[in-house]
């Protein structure tokens, strides 16, 4: 039987914050029962802005300023889009310039707490930029779950430094956070580009639902570094856009984390969830684990990254902490014994548990071996918050033999935890 293995538990977390906001569009619906017909709910705003009687328009305008200028930068540019995106939307049916302008876009804006219910289930990369790094310490970035009003997940990031025997170091995020500069499908890839130069560091940037096929989120993204066929890496990561009329596996990839493309993943496997990539080619094709029956870890293979067709089964409930469900956590991790995999468990009172199994480097549809208990099961201080009992991962990373494990708590926040690939693999039968 196998023996449990040593984990640290770091005493550092990331929890939601409620304060970090950013602002995005505000459209008002129509009611069939207001008394003043013939014009939607948006005209009447315009027109009684339009009108404001200029020291009127001016005390206004200065207290909102007042108001908004030390939480969000550049707020003045926001109003300014958000005016012509009204006139857009109201087909030009009013004009306006200067601070009555910027008035009539901050009526059609909203402050957005987007972390404000949780922010978890996490993914690590190697951070590109490894300068001025201590000896033996790596730069690492985090991407994160974060849940706002009405349950609306987005992607946030945070940057950080491990040192394997230290512990974390965490930069410290910035009070503010930016929207991207959207550009909407031009072209025969079908990728919508997202541009973030106006974040000054990555805690800023936040990718939020842009498209009708994410209107109830983005979930749950599994980065990786992937090794192209020519040598050059691309950061690549899965994620569940939760829609109308379902949910879909779809791609994000940078090479620097400032300009993204959102992909819409093709093929009968694309409708599911925890499909997360290999971090290179297998024999020339595209390597992914998922779970698209919901019960069990599956490989896919694939000669084109965005259509993905069948797979085999290769990990199926073994241990009753498994037995109502199985999956990868994140990416594969590539090691000398082999593709080390972290996996969630779901056993008796829908517990989320952590472990690992390990895959053959040549062939990682032949499972060489696989924890019998539990890596990390909730503890007593981590069994309560917004979905009790979960401990869940979108990711680790590697540095020699030491993992750094971070983890979701109770889909409420993030913890991190330490092992090695020692002990980890002597632990598996």
């Amino acid at each position: 039987m196998s023996a449990d293995v040593p984990i640290l538990r770091s005493p550092h977390f990331i929890k939601p914050d409620h304060r970090r906001t950013v602002i995005r569009t505000f459209m008002p619906g129509d009611s069939p029962n207001a008394l003043e017909q013939g014009q939607t709910r948006a005209e009447r705003i315009v027109g009684r802005i339009l009108g404001l009687s200029e020291d009127e328009l001016a005390d206004e305008y200065a207290r909102l300023l007042s108001v908004l200028c030390g939480r969000h930068r550049d707020v003045e540019k926001v109003f300014l889009q958000r005016y012509e995106n009204a006139r857009e939307l109201l087909r030009g049916g009013f004009s306006a310039s200067g601070a009555r302008a910027k008035l009539i876009g901050a009526y059609f804006s909203e402050e957005y707490a987007y972390q404000s219910a949780a922010l978890f289930n996490p993914s690590i990369v190697r951070h590109p930029d490894q300068s001025g790094c201590p000896p033996g310490a790596l730069r690492f970035i985090l991407s994160l779950r974060a849940i706002g009003e009405g349950h609306l997940s987005s992607i946030a990031f945070r940057t950080g430094t491990w040192q394997p025997g230290r512990d974390i170091v965490l930069d410290a995020a910035s009070p503010l956070a930016a929207t991207p500069l959207i550009e909407y499908p031009q072209n025969d890839d079908g990728a919508v580009r997202l541009h973030c130069e106006d974040s000054h560091n990555l805690s800023e940037t936040v990718l939020f639902p842009i498209l009708e096929r994410q209107r109830g989120g983005i979930e749950d993204l599994r980065l990786t570094s992937l090794e192209l066929e020519d040598g050059s890496t691309l950061f690549a990561g899965t994620y569940t856009a939760v829609g109308g009329r379902g949910i879909a596996q779809e791609l994000l990839t940078t090479r620097n984390f400032i300009d993204f493309k959102m992909h819409r993943l093709e093929g009968p496997i694309a409708a599911s969830k925890g499909m997360a990539l290999f971090p290179r080619l297998i024999e020339g094709r595209y390597a992914m684990l998922g779970r698209h029956d919901n019960e069990n870890i599956w490989l896919l293979l694939s000669e084109n990254l965005h259509h993905w067709d069948g797979g085999i089964r290769i990990v199926n409930p073994q241990w009753t902490w498994e037995f109502t469900q199985l999956g990868n956590c994140g990416s594969p991790i590539e090691t000398a014994d082999g593709w080390l995999v972290f996996t969630h468990g779901v056993g008796a009172m829908r517990e989320y548990c952590i472990g690992a199994c390990l895959l053959d480097r040549s062939d990682p549809s032949h499972v060489i071996a696989r924890t019998r208990r539990p890596l990390l099961r909730p503890s007593p201080e981590e069994r309560y918050g917004y979905v009790p009992n979960v401990v869940y991962s979108c990711g680790a990373l590697l540095s020699g033999n030491d993992i750094l494990l971070p983890y979701g708590v109770a889909d409420s926040f993030t913890a991190f935890s330490t092992l090695t690939v020692d002990a980890l693999l002597a632990a598996m039968d």
